[in-house]
């Protein structure tokens, strides 16, 4: 282009580059994004230019008053983007997607999380915006000569040409870089976070249409392969809780780091820590979450299905058709039940456990809530398991219920009088709380299985417990890497922190042989593992997991980012790690074995999922689903 060309566009230049500069700034200081190398901090730091161009550059098509105009609405559209995208990584170390953002609803209930999210220093977000203002008004800016056609050509022939550049060099990096949708990082990191973002409405218009075209033979292929590894269930301990009540306790935030671990010379869980050696327990358990958390915990538990890996479940697929485990128990004579002092609403429940196929919910209007017994999220566990006891004189026998918890909960508040540990001693203010409302949660569990007791319903039950998600991210790793007395957390730690408890109590049963399992195994496997100890034989059944008792299981687990761990490796990020050293082998290609499986496992389960394909699957039981109430 030439000199003259530079000068009536100059103003829309600058705007490119101030935001250029600007996106990149965020990347490195607001995302962790991994860089290896040289020629991907290259490609990191030119991927939002080839957007940037082209979004700009369509002020040139206008009329020079409204080409300034453009320019900074645009800046100023672009700059809440990369807000939205800071906010939401803060705590989920992810990034927006479309169907994130049909959960809109559940930011009213977010309160004190989205505050503590928000930092002042995110006011300097807009001082380009405030800066691009003045200079607008200045003689040499505040009027742009109209662009030719072949300079608006050349134009948009350099924005094309950086485009192919930055996608060619991003797939020589990362070969087949667009088939792995569920790696945003890795997506982020090549083409950039606009680009990202569109590259993601394309995708939510391909699954928005596969419902629609699918049929029963998009069934075949998932069943073949689901049929070839399907690992037969432990028969020793097939039915050993026959009968039996089941309590389902969904354990908010907690990580296995806090199990058996002490904090100024105080143990963090007590109650679950004495639990443990009268239970089974895995302590190789991984939640295998995405942008759903506890509404994807849910979905795993009831159904054996991997979660979406943009958006929740329960908001994009509530009307499906599921083989689900409340419904399957209906024809045991199972009455299903969920307990959770929230709105109904929140993650679309009031819709999803109709779909599920429970006959009741408890929700808030059902707690007596006040500020005398409520902090953070709203009721505190204690008064909350309290309330549940009563609340299950009207559940019909067996039965088989879920409590979900709330005071273990990001930002992680509690009342002084409930504090039942000191806080960790850290800058992190959040890892600080984050040990003293574990703490409380450990104790209200206690007296929940107390009062169970009292109310001669704890001897013929059977309790499962399970953490539902990470409650610490990546953001806080200096705070971490403090407590748990290690230099840096690696991305190998990362997913080593993705371990949760799980405890499988049986009373009478368990604490005459406790064991600890040291078996690689997720929340995939919960669903066959519960049915398999209430003498329930899913071998039929659509379900990617295997009971964890199954004595030739597969040492294998794949978490929502692709991310998978054997009992020998760990892959994440592109790299393998050795599961004895933390370190990346010395066999680069140690992992591959293990990662066309990890690739199937999540995109058979995307399928049936965007595909509703489970209503062309046929059982020999087609229970009828009562309504969920909340009477």
């Amino acid at each position: 282009m030439r000199k003259n060309t530079f000068s009536k566009i100059s103003f829309l230049l600058l705007a490119t580059i101030i935001m250029w500069l600007k996106t990149y700034v965020v990347y490195k200081t607001s995302f962790d994004i991994k860089i290896e190398n040289f020629t991907q901090e290259f490609i990191l730091f030119i991927n939002p230019l080839s957007f940037l161009l082209i979004i700009f550059g369509l002020g040139l098509f206008m009329k020079e008053r409204n080409r300034n105009r453009w320019v900074i609405g645009t800046s100023i559209l672009m700059t809440v983007i990369l807000i939205a995208n800071m906010i939401f990584y803060r705590f989920y170390n992810d990034f927006l997607t479309i169907p994130v953002l049909f959960q809109a609803s559940n930011m009213g209930d977010l309160g004190s999380s989205i505050t503590e999210l928000i930092q002042p220093v995110d006011l300097l977000m807009f001082v380009d915006i405030a800066l691009l203002i003045w200079i607008s008004k200045k003689p040499y800016f505040s009027k742009a000569a109209q662009t030719t056609r072949k300079e608006k050509t050349a134009y948009f022939l350099m924005a094309a040409a950086v485009f192919f550049f930055n996608l060619g060099l991003a797939e020589t990096e990362r070969p087949q870089l667009l088939t792995r949708s569920f790696d945003r990082e890795m997506l982020v990191k090549n083409i950039g976070a606009y680009n990202f973002h569109i590259y993601d409405a394309l995708l939510q218009s391909k699954t928005s249409a596969q419902r629609a075209l699918a049929d029963s033979n998009n069934l075949v292929e998932i069943e073949n392969y689901l049929n070839a590894n399907k690992k037969e269930a432990n028969k020793e301990m097939h039915g050993i809780a026959e009968g039996r009540n089941v309590f389902i306790i969904s354990l908010e935030s907690v990580q296995s780091f806090v199990m058996n671990e002490e904090l100024n010379g105080q143990e963090i869980t007590p109650f679950l820590n004495d639990l443990i050696e009268k239970s089974y327990y895995f302590d190789n358990f991984y939640h295998q979450t995405g942008q759903g958390k506890t509404s994807d915990s849910e979905f795993l538990l009831e159904n054996s299905l991997y979660p979406l890996g943009r958006g929740s479940v329960f908001f994009t697929n509530a009307n499906n058709e599921y083989h689900a485990t409340p419904e399957i128990l209906k024809d045991y004579g199972y009455y299903s039940a969920v307990f959770h002092a929230n709105n109904r609403t929140f993650w679309n429940r009031d819709i999803m456990y109709n779909t599920l196929g429970y006959d009741r919910f408890f929700d808030v209007t059902n707690f007596d809530v006040n500020e005398e017994n409520s902090v953070g999220w709203g009721l505190k566990d204690v008064s909350f398991f309290e309330q549940s006891v009563q609340l299950l004189k009207d559940v019909p026998q067996p039965f088989y219920t879920k409590y979900i918890t709330l005071t273990n909960h990001f930002p992680f508040e509690l009342n002084e009088e409930d504090k039942l540990i000191d806080e960790f001693d850290s800058e992190d203010g959040v890892v600080n709380r984050y040990f003293t409302t574990v703490r409380y949660t450990d104790e209200a569990v206690k007296r929940f299985i107390e009062e169970l007791k009292e109310a001669g319903l704890y001897e013929n039950s059977v309790f499962i417990m399970y953490g539902d998600h990470y409650g610490i991210s990546e953001n806080h790793n200096p705070a971490m890497a403090q407590f748990l007395q290690k230099e840096e957390i690696t991305p190998y730690d990362t997913v080593q922190l993705q371990r949760v408890p799980f405890i499988v109590h049986i009373p009478g049963i368990t604490d005459q042989n406790p064991k600890v399992f040291h078996d690689v195994t997720g929340q995939i496997d919960l669903k066959p593992t519960i049915l398999n100890l209430l003498g329930i034989d899913t071998k039929n059944d659509i379900e990617f997991g295997t009971d964890v008792f199954a004595k030739d299981r597969l040492p294998f687990i794949v978490l929502r980012d692709g991310s998978f761990i054997t009992d020998k490796y760990v892959y994440t990020r592109g790299t393998c790690y050795d599961v004895e050293t933390g370190e990346p082998t010395e066999d680069a290609n140690a992992c591959e074995p293990y990662m066309e499986k990890a690739k199937n496992e999540l995109d058979y389960s995307d399928k049936i999922i965007y595909g509703d394909l489970l209503r062309f699957f046929e059982t020999d039981e087609q229970p009828e689903s009562e309504p969920t109430t909340n009477e």
